[in-house]
């Protein structure tokens, strides 16, 4: 491949020696450059002014544009004056040239730290990494600025071998790492944006808005694949061969990873649970705070989370205590002395769950007697929660400290295991034993 080689540099040193520095071809330029730079600046702060207020919501790529709009403005002004000068006879353009790659990296560095921004959500990685980000894009520049990268861009193409008819060089392996890199990014990008689209859409059901991003989402990727590798001239048709050994590998090693994602969207389509619902599996209770294709997030009351295959919601027994109704029963078990009036304390122990904001008045709280124990009498105090979500730990001990001071204010005894033991005297070593 023959590549064009240009030292623009070299070319702009060059007009400088030729021509003196204070020529008035390269003043032209240099006076063309700053209207350029002084127009884009004045613009864009205007622009952004008027779309600064109130009235006026950016909703999507709002910060991506403030940070693009100066160094995009002034590649077009610039871009633009270079291609006058270039219709003059006998005028250089050096200068713009150089000032015109310049401009092109900036907003190339600019635009590339936005969507990485955006499609990582602003990962402490992506902070730390956006220096080493812009250096690469600079240094590429450079490179091309004093003719370097095309040359070195031929040694790579020359490193290269045949594999069948598909001619393979160090510099198509980049191309093509590159081009799905790009692709890859723009696609999250674009499924980032419909997220954010969807999951604002409240008249749409919660399940129909996770299963069409995750569907979205899946196919974008796809397709920047299957595109990054047209770009490179990979014929598709020899995915055919992947596509066999991938169906193989999901028959046996990944039948597993592949279940779950599968049981993923039949939750979501079936709506048997959903985000928000609290739920009793393998022993773990709590609320799903996440659904992904291939796990749930099942956050419990003492704020652990436990990550739950889709596949474990298929085949084993969920209990949701929110699918239809919300609220739940809770029973809180209490045991009274057999001195205690029983019926005072039938009538004092509903009072304790008055009042509370998280307990339904309607139906209202009541009280069964379950056994007459060893040591006491077993009843049980039973309430509708509204909320099981937030967990009973803190509204059981508040209850059972009201009760304490209820029945000690009522004189009422909370019995603890007792013993009577009695003590017979010992028989007359001389009486005979009848």
């Amino acid at each position: 491949m023959e590549l064009e080689r240009h030292n623009l540099l070299a070319k702009l040193a060059s007009d400088v020696n030729d021509l003196g520095f204070f020529h008035s071809q390269l003043i032209i330029q240099g006076v063309l450059l700053l209207l350029c730079w002084g127009g884009a600046y004045w613009i864009s702060l205007y622009i952004l002014r008027q779309f600064s207020g109130h009235t006026v919501r950016w909703k999507t790529g709002g910060d991506g544009v403030k940070r693009v709009l100066f160094p995009l403005l002034a590649l077009v002004f610039v871009s633009l004056a270079n291609f006058g000068l270039h219709l003059l006879e006998g005028q250089t353009n050096s200068l713009l040239r150089v000032a015109n790659l310049l401009m092109l990296a900036m907003v190339n560095i600019r635009i590339l730290v936005y969507v990485i921004r955006l499609v990582f959500n602003g990962a402490a990685w992506v902070q730390r990494g956006e220096k080493y980000i812009a250096a690469t894009i600079w240094f590429a520049y450079v490179l091309h600025v004093i003719g370097v990268l095309p040359e070195l861009l031929e040694i790579l193409d020359s490193i290269s071998f045949n594999a069948g008819a598909i001619h393979i060089s160090v510099l198509t392996v980049i191309q093509g790492l590159l081009s799905v890199g790009f692709t890859l990014l723009i696609a999250m990008w674009v499924g980032r944006l419909l997220e954010q689209r969807l999951m604002s859409a409240n008249l749409m059901d919660m399940n129909v808005r996770v299963v069409l991003v995750k569907v979205m989402r899946s196919l974008l990727v796809v397709f920047a694949v299957l595109a990054s590798l047209a770009m490179v001239g990979i014929d598709l048709t020899v995915l055919s061969v992947f596509g066999g050994a991938l169906g193989v590998g999901l028959g046996f090693g990944l039948q597993k990873i592949a279940s779950n994602y599968v049981s993923g969207f039949i939750i979501l389509l079936d709506r048997s649970v959903k985000l928000g619902d609290v739920i009793s599996i393998d022993n773990r209770q709590g609320v799903i705070s996440g659904l992904t294709s291939r796990y749930i997030v099942l956050k419990a009351p003492d704020g652990t989370e436990a990550l739950v295959p889709n596949e474990t919601l298929i085949t084993s027994t969920v209990v949701n205590n929110s699918y239809h109704d919300r609220s739940i029963w809770v029973g809180l078990p209490i045991q009274v002395a057999y001195s205690s009036d029983l019926e005072q304390v039938l009538a004092l122990l509903p009072t304790v769950a008055e009042g509370n904001p998280r307990i339904m008045q309607n139906p209202a709280p009541s009280v069964m007697i379950l056994a007459f124990a060893d040591n006491g009498i077993n009843l049980t105090l039973g309430f509708w929660l509204k909320d099981p979500e937030n967990g009973q730990g803190a509204l059981r001990s508040d209850l059972y400290l009201k009760i304490w001071q209820l029945f000690k204010h009522h004189g009422i005894e909370i019995p603890y295991p007792r013993r009577d033991i009695t003590i017979l005297p010992s028989p007359d070593p001389a009486q005979p034993i009848s």
